[in-house]
């Protein structure tokens, strides 16, 4: 009954795994600008989260600081003393590129299964903390702001998918029950309901009894490119999903902490 839906999600998600790879010479790499998406230290005023850097910037850091910049390449996170050159060099293979473009996906990853592994891929290891597989799914743990990308798509995702269980939606004068069976890790947002409205705040509780409260931001377009996808959800101060896409790109590159130039 969901194959109509599903072939629509993988055209999609197909198409923003095109924009990745435009631009790839024979090598396979391309050259993107970065973004900073975290910075701590005496340099963190000059390298604010959201600053563009173009391709081949050089950056110069002191001692203590930490700055974790995001290109398609994936994330790196410089540690001063030292002095960076971000050549923003891209090389990703296609099952990379569709794990990215997966995530990525408004209508959500296109071929997951329940687990949230990639079908075809070779295996890895599993974070500690499972990964939603998906930037614009809920996290039902978690509280904050929460970009969405579309409305009518909005889903909730669980990471224990173990055994039934039940949250509680409620909005201004509105409220639902999501009812997941066991081995499901997603529900639709109940629009009908409790409709989905920019700026408004609501509450979640799930099977601990804690109440949780998300403030929704309906996002009028999403960007196409990785770095101003981390623009926008830093301006909109969505921080979940922000740190989502920082440790999904860390992981597809499978990054370690990167020292200064010698």
């Amino acid at each position: 009954m969901f194959s109509v839906e599903r072939k629509s999600v993988l055209r999609r998600a197909l198409a923003l795994g095109a924009v990745f790879t435009l631009g790839l010479g024979a090598s396979g790499a391309a050259v993107a600008q970065s973004m900073v998406v975290r910075s701590v230290g005496p340099s963190a005023a000059q390298y604010p989260a959201g600053k563009k850097l173009p391709a081949n910037t050089k950056i110069v850091l002191k001692a203590s600081d930490k700055v974790t910049v995001l290109d398609k390449a994936g994330t790196r996170v410089l540690s001063g003393p030292g002095s960076f050159t971000l050549d923003g060099a891209v090389k990703r293979d296609q099952t990379q590129s569709t794990q990215i473009a997966s995530l990525l996906s408004t209508g959500g990853p296109a071929t997951r299964s329940r687990t949230g592994a990639v079908r075809g891929a070779p295996a890895k290891v599993a974070p500690a903390t499972p990964r939603s597989p998906s930037l614009w799914f809920i996290d039902a743990s978690q509280s904050g702001k929460f970009c969405v990308a579309e409305p009518a798509r909005l889903m909730f995702w669980r990471a224990n998918v173990a055994e039934d269980a039940e949250l509680k939606l409620a909005g201004t004068g509105a409220a639902a029950t999501i009812a997941w069976k066991k081995g499901s890790g997603n529900r639709l947002w109940p629009m009908a309901e409790v409709p989905v409205t920019s700026g408004t705040s609501y509450t979640i509780t799930g099977t601990d009894g804690v109440a949780r409260k998300i403030d929704l931001v309906v996002l009028p377009s999403v960007p196409t490119e990785v770095d101003e996808i981390a623009g926008t959800l830093i301006e909109n101060g969505c921080e979940n999903q922000l740190g989502l896409l920082v440790e999904t790109m860390a992981a597809v590159a499978q990054d370690s902490e990167t020292s200064g130039d010698r």
